[in-house]
């Protein structure tokens, strides 16, 4: 089948696809909370909603259309073979596997952590433009999958989500910053209103495990359990994400939860800094726990996906970091390969220039050759293969979709 070169248009000439929408929705949540935006006058509710039911009106109209176009292939859609083409049949392919691993219960797995592995289902399909309002079986299901997870029995009374699949903060971090990239693209209001409820208790979470009271190099970030009176780098980056990521949303999120989490992540760059914030050493990268000297190909790629997405793209620290990533590329098979290179090219490609260009080809390259018949990736090691084929499927998806701009927090 010929490469369909619709719906993966740029930034600017897609922005429908990719503006964010912040869309009050007070009024479908009966109880006040510091997460609402305050509206001065009733007219201006009136007003809000009438603009938020356009928009949607709008939005949803240019989707579907350009999803039929893509899933029928009308006559007039250019069917031209691109060098894009290789990675759009190799997404695509993977999109069609993933589809193959739905439950009936609408959880996306094949193994375990099922609300973690379908959150990075979803926003694997997300990254590839598919909405949950499409009209195609794509787009049935995930909203679907969407569905499974805004279920009240998916997280506890305390708006926790890795303790039912036992996915841990880790899978709290994925499935709340999947909510977070998913407000106000919900299939109607009603959806909406149940992403922003779900997504507003995961962020208080966030928040609210944050400020377990910690020591020092511990401070600021966060670990396997919501009461957990350490850190690492890996749970961390994710939460730091979902913070992010709402704050763009407009919810409230407290300026200073981010500026500790952010220095969290300077504690664990593994190069000494002078007094300016500054690396003393030419190339330094970021280590699993904070004030080691070991980085890593996946912890300093996270890092510097995390500083980037706090809008740091010049620090000092995202300079090294890049550089130690150049110096230290990527190899099939290194530990935690798909974890690290979904950060890789994200992060990679925010830099732009000869970063962007390496990781590109690299990140390409190992993919391609290395997806299965089936259009999944297996992981070679077993701490990988744990989590099953979703995951690594998952992630290749979303570090071979980084051309196409689709999820808003991957962004500059």
């Amino acid at each position: 089948m010929s490469s369909v070169n619709v719906g993966r248009c740029s930034q600017n000439e897609c922005a429908f696809t990719t503006e964010r929408k912040v869309f009050v929705i007070e009024d479908a949540l009966n109880r006040p909370h510091h997460l609402h935006h305050p509206l001065r006058s009733r007219r201006e509710r009136r007003q809000t909603r009438r603009v938020r039911r356009q928009t949607r009106r709008v939005r949803r109209h240019w989707m579907s259309v350009i999803a039929i176009l893509v899933w029928l292939q009308m006559p007039f859609v250019v069917l031209a073979e691109t060098q894009d083409a290789p990675i759009d049949r190799a997404v695509d392919q993977a999109i069609n596997y993933l589809l193959t691993k739905q439950r009936d219960s609408g959880a996306i797995t094949d193994r375990a952590h099922e609300t973690a592995m379908t959150a990075l289902s979803i926003m694997a399909m997300a990254s590839v433009g598919t909405t949950v309002s499409d009209p195609t079986p794509r787009g049935r299901a995930m909203n679907k999958a969407l569905e499974y997870i805004l279920r009240d029995d998916i997280r506890d009374k305390q708006g926790y989500f890795g303790h039912r699949d036992d996915s841990k903060m880790y899978g709290h971090g994925i499935v709340t910053l999947m909510l977070t990239e998913m407000v106000g693209m919900g299939a109607d209001e009603a959806q909406d209103a149940r992403i922003y409820r779900s997504c507003r208790d995961g962020i208080d979470l966030i928040l609210r495990s944050q400020q377990v009271l910690k020591g020092q190099m511990h401070r600021g970030g966060w670990r396997y359990q919501p009461d957990a009176l350490d850190s690492d780098l890996s749970v961390s980056v994710w939460q730091l994400m979902a913070l992010r990521s709402a704050k763009n949303d407009g919810l409230e999120v407290p300026s200073v939860a981010i500026e500790d989490a952010v220095e969290y992540l300077e504690r664990s760059f593994t190069a000494p800094l002078d007094r300016q914030g500054r690396p003393t050493e030419p190339l330094g990268g970021f280590s699993y726990t904070a004030n080691q000297k070991n980085p890593t190909y996946t912890m300093t790629s996270a890092g510097l996906l995390a500083l980037q997405v706090c809008g740091r793209y010049d620090s000092p620290l995202v300079v090294s970091a890049s550089d130690w990533l150049l110096a230290n590329p990527p190899k099939w098979g290194d530990r935690f390969f798909f974890y690290g290179t979904y950060y890789y090219a994200q992060g990679m490609h925010q830099r732009g220039n000869q970063y962007a260009k390496q990781a590109e080809e690299l990140v390409e390259k190992i993919l391609l050759e290395k997806q299965l018949a089936d259009g999944s990736w297996v992981a070679q090691g077993g701490e990988e293969n744990g989590p099953g084929v979703v995951y690594s499927t998952s992630l290749a998806i979303l570090s071979l979709s980084v051309k196409y701009h689709y999820l808003p927090i991957y962004q500059r």
